[in-house]
């Protein structure tokens, strides 16, 4: 798909480094070298990190264990790769099984784990942290004594997408130091009333099945529902533009089966308790634009229904540091982030490239 605007969509201009309070030039502590051009194979390590933390809507501080995987030659700038709410710390290929994001973390792609160090981590939940909810704010806590565990001082970059770009957000208003760019791709500062309002509905269903007996049928249509808003009308036009047809007893339409399939994958993947306590965690996210004072690479899709591009324009206008804002056109909706390989890649590359300029 192509880019809406060759260039970098301007709402506001940057604000300048006095503007920021000199914020820019907190960090200069820690240097990264360029991306590695290597031919070896991929090193992985993975492990767990031990930390305390006080969750945002709990009591008193916990222990906690946070499962963490990083890829990628030693000397290689490390990189933080965060993605939706069912993504894991899997998100390279290891041992033959593909990551989530399988795409930009192979050979050649922009995430290649051959020439960078890609870091990623399970993330908490309610129940872990003994908390009412589990916050944005408390996973980039997690992933701050991720680092402290690795002995990682300052991120090259931190790529997020969907809650991932919601959590690197409130990564980076909490630990500007700690980082030098974030690329936040299909998430705002905070949740579209419209998209929250279809996230209510998917948590009632998973409710109304939990008391009924039934968490994995509730579940399974709690991510069909999820579908429609993830994907687009345009999209769902063109793939399923079939006449409905009478099944037995009952009508079934173009895009049930895709749906139904969907819902199942779901299934295997995460419980309900673990999806009720994610989903609400996007609703309750909220990042002042104004603290987030790190140089920052927006991306968002024409067609994503969920985070609407006018959202991106108001978290660029607002926020604390320079920041571009692309927007490319798509069919994937909000799922843009999984589909459009090549030209997110390429937005990818161009933002990771202009971070190593700047060292």
């Amino acid at each position: 798909m192509s880019l809406l605007d060759p260039a970098p969509a301007r709402c506001a201009q940057p604000q300048s480094d006095a503007e920021r309070g000199g914020a820019a030039r907190q960090s200069h502590a820690v240097s990264s070298p360029a991306p590695v051009d290597t031919t070896t194979t991929n090193t992985l390590r993975e492990g767990e990190a031990r930390l305390w933390l006080r969750p945002a809507h709990g009591r008193e501080a916990r222990a906690l264990r946070v499962a963490w995987r990083l890829h990628g030659p030693a000397e290689a700038p490390c990189i933080a790769v965060l993605g939706g709410i069912s993504a894991d710390r899997q998100v390279a290929d290891a041992a033959g099984q593909p990551g989530w994001w399988q795409a930009q973390t192979a050979r050649d792609g922009a995430l290649d784990v051959a020439r960078w160090r890609v870091l990623s981590f399970d993330w908490l939940d309610a129940e872990s942290l003994d908390a009412a909810a589990v916050s944005s704010a408390d996973q980039a806590q997690a992933l701050a004594g991720v680092l402290d565990t690795l002995g990682i001082a300052r991120l090259h970059a931190l790529v997020g997408a969907s809650y991932g770009a919601m959590v690197g957000l409130a990564f980076a208003a909490q630990f500007p130091a700690r980082l030098r760019r974030l690329i936040a791709i299909a998430g705002a500062h905070r949740a579209h009333p419209h998209a929250a309002a279809l996230r209510a509905v998917q948590r009632g269903i998973v409710r109304f099945a939990l008391d009924s007996g039934d968490a994995a049928r509730g579940l399974a249509l709690a991510r069909q529902l999820a579908m429609i808003g993830y994907r687009s009308p345009r999209e769902l036009a063109r793939r399923f533009n079939t006449p409905a047809v009478l099944a037995g007893a009952r009508v079934r339409v173009g895009a049930e089966d895709w749906l139904e399939a969907a819902g199942a994958r779901f299934v295997r993947r995460i419980d309900a308790q673990r999806f009720l306590a994610l989903s609400e965690s996007i609703d309750l996210h909220a990042v002042d634009p104004a603290a987030v004072r790190v140089p920052t690479t927006l991306i968002g899709f024409s067609t994503d229904q969920l985070v609407p591009v006018a959202d991106l324009c108001a978290l660029q206008r607002g926020l604390g540091a320079p920041c571009e804002l692309h927007v490319l056109d798509s069919d994937y909706g909000h799922d843009g982030f999984l589909k459009e390989t090549v030209a997110l890649g390429a937005l990818l590359r161009a933002a990771l490239a202009q971070e190593a300029c700047r060292e």
